[in-house]
């Protein structure tokens, strides 16, 4: 409360209060918890949603209003949040009463929307409840639980301005809707089996077979014979199978053209996870949390529940608990987990409609359970890994976007930024003065899908928050689809290295303002000096960013087709460490597998810089060392090799430390030489050591040099960021490292660490540009 307020409130008299809140303050029940307040405290007013939030008025004696400012403060529970709270005396008006008003778009129209919550424990008993009137039914909610983000077109949070605007509610609801004692006191969303969405079962030709439970009931009977089944759930289309039938799920592999990518999977409840995975405290925090994300865990040594194929040598199993009403429902009728994939095609975005479905999922799976509720925005499951004992957002997706973050410095006069990620895992994210907006993850931009996709969400966003952006941020990359689009939209687009907007949405993430240092490492990224980056040590101090660190760039053999080929990014290590003798390492995995004509082809390459740029990409560094070891020569999919060389050091039953890498001055920016390591490591396994012990030590290495450049450069505050960071082991290690050297130290938490993170620090960026101080 300001000081204003409270010196105004010392009189008896009747006095008035406008109060303005922002926040999470839009589809949370905070209108009925304000409406609630008052009239228990006897005042007279109305609350009402706007365009930026609530805005609520109440008359009454002084010392009563200050009680009601007091627990306005105290009292509100989440999902609600208020993030800023602006009060100011006006004059009474004589009113008795105390309403909630209808809605306007004062004030703007950028209101916190929330994203799609899990179903709350009181709507879940009351469906499993056979004597209440939602018994069994799928799509029950209240004002604390179910669909926000998926289904609002317009701002404020309205039922008219939702697709649940096709629905008109019965006597029953609607006496609900209008009573203060009931938790569906103006909830936008209230339905029942009267009169709202309805679920149908379709066969593979998008005829109706079944509705209602009999819809349920067959669609888990299909489950249990080994069938693929596409369900519309909250945000979009989930593809099902049984988890524990190999063959099924191997079918399904087959269908989607997706070999070794490991599936999430969705089990009845919180023991049957247990039962699968070993789970610490903050991990089943956010199985259970509104938010209800697969969460990565570790799988419990021994379990046969999981058939092999859904997560094939992986150390991790993503698992869910059920979120809707829908998910209980089927999961109560199976008892058993299921795999719950994203329903759309290899590399193309989620589904979201039930026709395009049919059509887009053709082939892949064999019955479909509909229903009638319209997505507005596609939202896909998000992921979450614990790491250093802090949830970190993987997949920022249901459940978590759109989120919305409070920006510092000086940033509340500029003028609205959108800003379009990457080119994988896309995401966009919008700015208006102080707040920024980071989207759901779209997916990659490859296919046309995506890119209909992409220019969907870009006018979805602008349209819903009312944003006419003057600036674009995209990344430097200039053949980036993304990019592209950027240029043809707008004539003030800023470019922004991958690296640094990537450092960037860490730091917004954190609240956090320059200086410090920030790690970001990942697989790749565009810097516009030849070659291609990956490894680097960012120092970032009064407006001005310098590059004082990087990885030992290495050739990168055939350039981008190193990135699915393991082998390729082992023989550029092993050529810069070993010179031209590397191509006779016969005992090296690598290197065995060549035909003399590659042998000789990849010399050349290599020896000439043919097809092969420099990089100082960490990403690939683990690509090398994982082929080496021989755990991951072929990737299917982005990350396979780092992620088979974290599962397997999982499995070390000693320590076994390589050759630390090198530190050199190079015209006064540092040079990590990992070749010392990469040299042990390939003498090492050479020699028959245990590949886990050997991926284990790789880590501990890599980890260490973080500390050591950060001890030479001499910054107190350390960031990390980047693709690499979600790798639990190493964050993980040099996150204590530093904390013990004594650094202050983050990692992401909200905002992911991936490319699905870029547009929030490209927004940053424009917001608050940077000078690159150039060595």
């Amino acid at each position: 409360m300001s000081e204003f307020a409270i010196a105004a409130m010392t009189d008896a008299s009747l006095q008035r209060l406008r109060i303005e809140a922002n926040g999470a303050v839009q589809g949370v029940g905070f209108r009925p918890f304000v409406h609630r307040l008052a009239v228990s405290a006897g005042l007279a007013g109305f609350v009402r949603n706007t365009g930026n939030g609530v805005v609520l008025e109440v008359e009454g004696p002084a010392h009563v209003l200050e009680r009601f400012v007091a627990r306005l403060d105290s009292e509100t529970a989440p999902p609600a949040a208020v993030r800023e709270l602006s009060i100011l005396r006006i004059a009474p008006q004589g009113e008795r009463d105390f309403e909630i008003m209808a809605s306007t778009q004062e004030g703007g129209h950028f209101a916190v929307v929330l994203p799609d919550l899990a179903i709350c424990p009181a709507c879940l008993a009351e469906m499993r409840d056979p004597g209440n009137r939602r018994y069994g039914y799928p799509f029950t909610t209240c004002v604390h639980c179910g669909p926000r983000f998926s289904i609002i077109e317009d701002i404020p949070y309205d039922r008219s301005r939702t697709t649940m605007r096709r629905f008109t509610m019965c006597p029953a609801c609607r006496a609900e809707y209008n009573d203060p004692e009931s938790r569906r006191f103006h909830a936008e969303t209230n339905a029942c089996a009267l009169c709202g969405p309805r679920l149908t079962l379709w066969n593979a030709a998008g005829r109706a077979r079944a509705t209602e439970h009999d819809a349920l009931r067959a669609a888990a009977d299909a489950l249990r014979s080994g069938a693929i089944v596409a369900i519309k759930g909250l945000g979009g289309f989930q593809i099902l199978v049984d988890a524990r039938n190999d063959a099924a799920v191997s079918r399904l592999r087959e269908r989607k053209r997706r070999p070794s990518k490991p599936f999430a999977i969705m089990v009845p409840g919180i023991e049957d996870a247990e039962a699968l995975a070993e789970i610490v405290q903050e991990e089943r925090r956010r199985l259970t949390c509104a938010a209800a994300p697969i969460v990565l865990l570790r799988a419990r040594a021994g379990q046969a529940v999981v058939a092999p194929a859904v997560a094939p040598t992986n150390a991790w199993l993503g698992i869910m608990l059920p979120y809707t009403p829908l998910h209980h429902l089927l999961m109560q009728e199976l008892g058993f987990p299921i795999v719950a994939t994203s329903g759309n095609r290899g590399g193309e975005p989620i589904i979201v409609d039930e026709r395009d479905a049919l059509d887009r999922l053709a082939g892949i799976a064999d019955l479909f359970p509909v229903h009638d509720r319209v997505i507005a925005h596609a939202v896909d499951d998000s992921i979450v890994r614990v790491i250093a004992d802090e949830p970190v957002v993987l997949r920022h997706a249901r459940g978590y976007a759109p989120l919305t973050v409070e920006l510092g410095g000086t940033t509340g006069d500029a003028a609205p930024i959108l800003a379009l990620g990457g080119h994988g895992k896309s995401a966009i994210a919008l700015t208006s003065g102080r707040r920024l907006v980071l989207g759901p993850d779209i997916g990659d931009l490859d296919s046309d899908e995506g890119r209909e996709a992409f220019a969907g969400a870009i006018d979805a966003m602008t349209g819903l928050y009312r944003v006419a952006p003057r600036t674009i941020a995209c990344d430097a990359h200039p053949d980036y689809h993304s990019t592209q689009v950027a240029q043809r939209r707008s004539a003030r687009v800023e470019h922004v290295p991958h690296h640094l907007a990537h450092v960037l949405a860490a730091m917004a993430d954190n609240g956090l303002q320059a200086p410090l240092l920030g790690v970001a490492w990942d697989g790749s990224g565009y810097d516009g000096d030849g070659t291609v980056w990956g490894g680097e040590f960012l120092a970032l101090e009064h407006g001005r960013l310098r590059r004082v660190a990087h990885l030992l760039p290495f050739r990168l053999l055939g350039g981008e087709r190193a990135a699915r080929e393991p082998d390729r990014a082992a023989l550029g290590a092993l050529y810069a460490a070993f010179g031209e003798t590397a191509l006779t390492m016969m005992e090296c995995p690598p290197i065995a597998a060549l035909t003399d004509r590659e042998r000789t082809l990849f010399a050349t390459m290599l020896a000439r810089g043919i097809h092969s740029p420099f990089t100082s990409s960490a990403g690939r560094l683990f690509d090398a060392a994982a082929a080496i070891v021989g755990v991951c020569r072929r990737a299917s999919f982005e990350g396979e090799a780092a992620i088979a060389l974290e599962s397997i050091a999982q499995r070390a039953d000693r320590s076994h430390e390589l050759a630390a890498p090198v530190l050199r001055d190079t015209r006064g920016t540092l040079v990590a030489d990992w070749r010392p390591t990469l040299v042990a490591l390939a003498h090492a396994s050479h020699e028959g050591m245990a590949a886990p012990v050997l991926a284990a030590a790789f880590h501990d290495a890599l980890a260490a040099i973080i500390v050591e450049v950060a001890w030479r450069i001499g910054m107190r505050r350390v960031l990390l960021s980047g693709g690499c960071f979600q790798n639990a082991r190493l964050a993980g290690l040099a996150i204590a490292r530093l904390r013990a050297a004594g650094f202050e130290t983050w990692g992401h938490r909200r905002i992911p660490p991936n490319d699905g993170g870029l547009a929030a620090g490209q927004a940053v960026f424009a917001a608050q540009p940077m000078i690159e101080e150039k060595r």
